[in-house]
């Protein structure tokens, strides 16, 4: 005789599945704040970092792309991020190479990073102010204000 398991799964349907999610953090404002503090604490306003998050690869990720003065490939990037980490005497989690692409994926998700060929760069060499202005700000937080603005025009009918 065998015994037969039934694995059950918890499937999230479709319509349950965010077309979009923004996570915006105030802080202190950023007096003397600079290098990897500044960027941290830009990570954390954008929601990319949760606050007490030990696993903070993508400051310097974030940092690395910023800084380069020509686009970077993903396996330079991963090099830095070990050199800096080290440097700075931090640990040295979530060095791992799938890691580092898919932090690079979540900042392409919020327009700050492109790929160009197959390297990365901050978007269009612009300026991170205008890129928030123009990406985040104007396109992507306007839909999803505008969403909720449907969903709250339903409930009050």
């Amino acid at each position: 005789m065998g015994c037969v398991f039934i694995a059950k799964s918890r499937q999230t349907t479709a319509k349950e599945v965010p077309l979009a999610e923004l996570t915006l953090r105030k802080y202190e404002k950023p007096y003397e704040l600079q290098g990897r503090e500044l960027f941290k604490k830009i990570c954390l306003s954008l929601g990319l970092l949760q606050p007490g998050d030990s696993r903070d690869v993508i400051v310097e990720v974030f940092q690395i792309i910023f800084e380069a003065k020509t686009p970077l490939d993903s396996e330079t990037i991963v090099q830095k991020v070990i050199e800096t980490r080290k440097k700075q005497k931090l640990p040295l989690l979530g060095i791992a190479p799938s890691n580092i692409r898919r932090q690079i994926k979540r900042l392409r998700d919020l327009f700050l990073v492109e790929k160009v060929g197959t390297t990365y760069r901050i978007t269009e060499n612009a300026k991170l102010i205008d890129i928030f202005t123009e990406k985040i700000e104007t396109f992507y937080l306007k839909t999803i204000v505008e969403r909720v603005k449907e969903y709250l025009t339903v409930l009050s009918k």
